[in-house]
């Protein structure tokens, strides 16, 4: 009872927030005109793709003109050479109207492509610049949606919705144009109907678009759940989650389908009631037409000739109706793509900032002055750490899991900024740095390092991409495991496959200390790097991490005594504070807190 609870809450916190971004942007046409200018690189073809459009809205009722000529004249006067060149001269038009079709549909696949592409390569580019705490807020699978379902929605409507449209709203125009220039009385009867057919689609107008935005972003739901759950496939199968996950799933599924089928019951409704007003029009115009022909003011060739331009002016109706709900969807997707893409992130840096030098072969002085932070400024989770690692040195950082170590080490590497205080790098604020460049001088091993798709050579090569194969076999020389890479099944050439699913947690963590070392960074921070590795590989490390330390400023987080017992500076930390510093030999004779964490770690070495 309690799980199917908490699922009923969280669905209902998804729906709620998803509302809430519902809202914050009507649909508007400055999003098509902002979406053309993606297609500044084949400007040429957009205008040539314009012109198709109004020839094309132009040759349809043509089409019809020339058949009603044809029959009031040849037809009607038994002309047989008459019909032969009308019939000749319709031909002609009907070929020159489907061959401008293919040109059209192609331009407008090709700019459809190239819209496409750019809004993707947008939110690629203005994602991955987005700060660490934009990630925490917003869930990987509703990025993936946008990328995915509301781009290609998108294209649905540059391709097939816009043109589509226009060529409809193009034909009634000139429709309407011959009809008057043929009958302006009876013309003027089309036109008190109008407002009908206004009023019909204003009425469903507000329906269409709230069931298309909530269609949208329950799929979204769908596709955040989906990803969350591959992603997390261990815990869902290790903790014998999957037929729940698969409850909320299909819970999330019917949610979306109740929004769907709304959707469709309006469409289904508006479109059929758009053919019987259609319908309706027709009925009306041969009442008011057959009474105009009985009194003499309208001839029957005029009549035909007014009926065909009718229908031709009617039956884009039904059409436009149907490609109405299509438009909803792409301006929704739209209007979240474009949300994402202007989404402001929490902090950039400074225009201000310079970039940081890199002598070679030096380390960076980091000094923490009264830093106080807190993912959410609100709740700190530091408060007032001060401390100076100088050149070279090593600083632990050590206490228990929520004391505030990967906090520092996330300000260390500029992911996030202080709430209060300052955290200088030789001598310079951390604001007045790029990002860019602190990050070039930096090389970072975690506890769960990620391989991406490649070889273990092309996952060495991230840190360093001009590095040689001689210079990674090098690297991996000197961290003493060079062996041990060779041993993998086709060596520097295994392919890790996705996420580094194909090697054992130890063999990442060598790749990662490996390219670690490549980069040859002046600040080295490593996270847990060495509790994947096993007892005998990580005393072959210990010499190597000498070497990938020496010269360089590092920051260590471990609950291993190896790494800790040659440390600079050792700083406990407990609840986002600095409760005792000084190197372990001293903090061992104080007999305070870290001489109790001390012997936890033996234990945990001993029983290792």
């Amino acid at each position: 009872m309690i799980p199917e609870k908490i699922r009923e809450v969280g669905l209902v916190r998804r729906v709620r927030e998803d509302e809430d971004e519902e809202l914050q942007k009507p649909l508007e046409w400055g999003l098509i005109r902002r979406l053309f200018t993606y297609t500044a690189p084949i400007k040429g073809k957009v205008t040539t793709l314009v012109m198709l459009t109004l020839i094309r809205s132009a040759q349809l009722p043509a089409l019809g003109w020339v058949m009603a000529l044809i029959i009031k004249g040849p037809i009607t006067g038994r002309d047989l050479a008459g019909i032969a060149l009308g019939v000749a001269g319709f031909g002609v038009l009907a070929l020159t109207t489907d061959g401008l079709f293919h040109f059209r549909q192609r331009y407008a696949l090709e700019i459809g492509e190239t819209v496409v592409n750019g809004l993707r390569a947008d939110l690629f580019a203005k994602t991955i610049r987005q700060p660490m705490s934009f990630f925490h807020r917003v869930k990987i699978g509703r990025i993936i949606g946008r990328v995915t379902s509301d781009v290609e929605a998108v294209r649905v409507g540059i391709q097939d919705v816009l043109f589509v449209s226009v060529i409809q709203f193009g034909t009634m125009v000139f429709s309407a144009l011959v009809m008057l220039w043929s009958d302006w009385v009876l013309f003027l009867v089309v036109l008190a109907m109008a407002p009908v057919l206004w009023l019909l689609n204003r009425h469903f107008r507000v329906k269409l678009s709230h069931h298309t935005r909530a269609s949208q972003e329950s799929f979204s739901r769908v596709t955040a759940t989906l990803a969350e759950s591959v992603s997390g496939i261990r815990v869902t199968q290790g903790f014998v989650r999957q037929e729940t996950n698969a409850g909320l799933f299909r819970s999330l599924l019917a949610d979306h389908a109740k929004y769907n089928i709304a959707l469709a019951r309006t469409s289904a409704i508006l479109t059929p009631l758009l053919e019987l007003n259609s319908q309706f029009f027709v009925a009306t115009l041969l009442m008011f037409g057959g009474w105009r022909v009985f009194h003499g003011d309208m001839s029957m060739g005029g009549l035909i000739t007014f009926f065909l331009l009718a229908n031709q002016f009617f039956a884009p109706i039904s059409i436009i109706g149907n490609q109405y709900n299509q438009a909803l969807i792409a301006m929704a997707g739209a209007e979240r793509v474009f949300r994402l893409i202007d989404a402001k992130p929490d902090w950039e840096d400074d225009p201000a900032a310079t970039a940081l030098p890199a002598p070679r072969g030096t380390g960076a002085k980091v000094v923490f002055r009264s830093v106080t932070f807190g993912y959410d400024p609100a709740k700190p989770v530091l408060h007032d750490v001060s401390f100076t690692a100088e050149p070279g040195q090593t600083v632990a950082l050590v206490g228990h899991t929520g004391s505030g170590k990967s906090s520092i080490i996330n300000l260390v590497s500029k992911f996030y900024l202080p709430t209060r205080g300052e955290v200088v790098v030789d001598g310079r604020e951390i604001r007045t740095i790029t990002s860019h460049s602190l990050h070039r001088q930096m090389g970072m091993v975690q506890q769960q390092n990620l391989l991406f798709s490649g070889t273990v050579l092309e996952n060495i090569r991230l840190a360093k991409p001009e590095a040689t194969e001689s210079e990674v076999r090098e690297a991996a020389r000197r961290l003493d495991c060079l062996d041990l890479l060779e041993a993998l099944p086709q060596g520097f050439a295994t392919e890790v496959g996705e996420r580094g699913a194909g090697l054992s947690l130890g063999q990442r963590q060598l790749v990662c200390f490996t390219r670690a070392l490549i980069a040859d960074p002046r600040i080295v921070i490593l996270d847990e790097a060495t509790s994947s590795i096993d007892a005998l590989t990580e005393a072959r490390l210990q010499k190597a991490l000498v070497e990938l330390l020496r010269g360089r400023t590092s920051f260590v987080v471990a609950h291993r005594l190896s790494t800790i017992r040659h440390a600079d500076l050792v700083l406990v930390l407990d609840q986002g504070r600095i409760i005792e510093r000084g190197t372990h030999p001293a903090l061992l004779a104080q007999a305070g807190h870290y001489a109790a964490l001390y012997r936890q770690f033996v234990q945990m070495d001993e029983t290792a």
